[in-house]
């Protein structure tokens, strides 16, 4: 596909508003990741590159373990350009060890979340033809790998003893009282197809040169689309992953660099976790404290122990934070920077976050297809609230009337579109989805939003989620602004029902606060003044919780499914 940026000056406004010290059209460091992660290491050994609960691995012993996994790679398993490893890993030192190692042998990398069911992975390693797989010994996760492999979906598994990421008094005391947790590899009915991480790293195999052409080797193949229809691996190249590492870098001003500490709490698998939370900082050199997935207090003892000052989130996460009365302004303070994506910022959240926190909270925008990220709010000075900021340096954007296709003006809503060297080639064996992906060489993102005249980015919704009432345009995030700025309403999830006299009709589900109380009655009448007939929920329904995608975006498949079982049409 093309991504060539042949747009006229005159068509981005948003360069005048760029902070200090940014510039638009400047060059992109390309060079692929693995490369410039081992040349890190090699700057400066012995300062700590990750830390995990405590134990610590420092940049030379990274550097160390990525080559020698990448030799075993190579003389063990045949792993060369082309060659497809799934990676089954929640957030350890074996997620990036893996990661590095697998590009440094040539392969390409596959991530598989942990807690896809067996059905889904053997979608995403059949697809893609990962015969090879890198996971964890803990039983609940290595099930899996075992039924993908009796199902013939993968043929050999690594297998990384979650142990040996603990610091010593942890691993004594989890070999001890949690060792049922751990899968029994000798009595694995796969035994004879899987190869103990330990043993090949202690080898020390020196892998042998690769010829990267970072313009065309595939370096990630990322699936998505899974909660639309089936998941569809995006073609993420050297040069894709790279460009948006350096435009990000670029856009940090400094933020990602020693002596910051970047919180690793999303997981690695996700995209944007994957560059934001882990390339980014480890390529400069940058320590990233992780955990193992989000617990309140968990995350409120790392900041305690370590004083990170760079934290990576979703909304969700947030508004956890900010809503929770044991969170202090102590426990925080350490915090400079925090950074929103994966869905959008309620308004609501960001105050709520800013009476714990005088960090700046930045909200971005990206996509899988864009390696992930197109737009983002300053990191460094304040931005227009609402917004999800700029486009990053070397990114083009236009939006574009959803029906005609054509170009619309400052301030009119339509498609979000996008070239950069960040956007994918496309979808692996789909030529249709890859087509149907971009217009006239511009990615197409779904989303739906304007520009001001500014150059500030507004979004609106998805396209999909767009609801049809009466004929006229209603936007669920409209709905679920209002509902969001009533105290006692914790989160909300706004979906679009069919209704026999308006087409569509708008149904907001809602999660009160702990303790709070309101009737449908009282919180219609409250939203009344903020919103039009039109959109108005023609039903609210309470709940105890609402469904969340595995990195803890509100979902709205879920409730489409269970409205339309317990309520059909109406």
């Amino acid at each position: 596909m093309d991504t060539t940026i042949d747009a006229p000056a005159p068509l981005r406004p948003w360069i005048a508003s760029y902070p200090e010290g940014i510039v638009w059209d400047t060059e992109l460091d390309i060079r692929p990741v693995h490369e410039q992660v081992l040349a890190a290491c090699a700057k400066n050994p012995s300062a700590i590159a990750l830390d995990f609960l405590g134990g610590t691995t420092t940049f030379g012993e990274l550097a160390q373990k990525i080559v020698a996994l990448a030799g075993a790679l190579q003389s063990q398993f045949g792993v060369t350009k082309g060659t497809r490893v799934a990676l089954m890993l929640p957030n350890t030192p074996f997620y990036p060890i893996a990661y590095y190692a697998v590009l440094r042998a040539g392969g390409t990398v596959v991530n598989c979340n942990p807690l896809y069911t067996v059905h889904e992975l053997a979608h995403i390693t059949a697809n893609a033809g990962a015969d090879l797989m890198i996971t964890l010994d803990l039983k609940q996760i290595f099930e899996k790998a075992e039924k993908l492999v009796e199902a013939g979906h993968v043929k050999s598994v690594i297998a990384c003893h979650f142990p040996d990421a603990l610091p010593v008094v942890k691993k004594v005391l989890f070999s001890i009282a949690k060792r049922k947790d751990l899968a029994r590899l000798n009595a694995s009915p796969i035994r004879d197809k899987i190869t103990k991480l330990s043993d090949l790293l202690a080898r020390r195999d020196t892998p042998t040169a690769v010829l990267i052409d970072a313009d065309k080797d595939i370096a990630v193949q990322q699936y998505t689309g899974g909660t639309t229809g089936i998941p569809k691996g995006a073609l993420l190249t050297h040069a894709n992953i790279a460009a948006n590492m350096s435009q990000i870098d670029k856009w940090g001003c400094g933020l990602f660099y020693p002596p910051s500490k970047v919180v690793a709490v999303l997981p690695f698998f996700h995209i944007f976790a994957m560059t934001v939370c882990m390339n980014v900082p480890l390529c400069n050199g940058t320590q990233v404290v992780m955990l193992p997935r989000f617990e309140l207090k968990a995350l409120l003892d790392l900041f305690t122990r370590t004083r990170p000052n760079v934290l990576p989130a979703v909304p969700t996460l947030l508004n956890a934070i900010a809503r929770a009365d044991s969170v202090t302004a102590e426990q925080l303070s350490s915090l400079e920077v925090a950074i929103s994506g994966g869905a959008a910022l309620p308004d609501e959240v960001r105050h709520a976050f800013a009476k714990k926190s005088k960090a700046i909270l930045a909200e971005g925008y990206g996509l899988t297809e864009a390696s992930p990220v197109v737009c983002c709010a300053a990191l460094r000075v304040p931005s227009k609230p609402m917004s999800i900021g700029l486009p990053l340096p070397a990114t083009d954007i236009r939006f574009v009337d959803i029906d005609t296709g054509q170009p619309v003006g400052v301030g009119e809503n339509g498609e979000l579109q996008v070239k950069g060297a960040q956007v994918m080639t496309g979808y692996y064996n789909d030529p249709e989805a890859s087509a149907n992906a971009f217009q006239d060489g511009w990615l197409r993102t779904g989303d739906v939003g304007h520009m001001d005249e500014d150059g500030y980015v507004f979004l609106v919704d998805r396209i999909k989620d767009l609801i049809i009432s009466s004929g006229f345009n209603v936007y669920p995030r409209t709905i679920e602004e209002a509902l969001m700025t009533h105290e006692a309403v914790e989160e909300t999830n706004v979906i679009g029902v069919p209704d026999d006299y308006r087409g569509e009709a708008p149904v907001a589900f809602v999660k009160l606060q702990a303790g709070a109380s309101i009737t449908e009655e009282e919180l219609k009448k409250f939203i009344s003044e903020r919103l039009n007939k039109i959109e108005m929920p023609k039903e609210i329904i309470f709940k105890d919780a609402l469904p969340k995608t595995l990195i803890g975006k509100l979902s709205k498949k879920e409730l489409r499914e269970e409205y339309a079982a317990t309520r059909g049409k109406s």
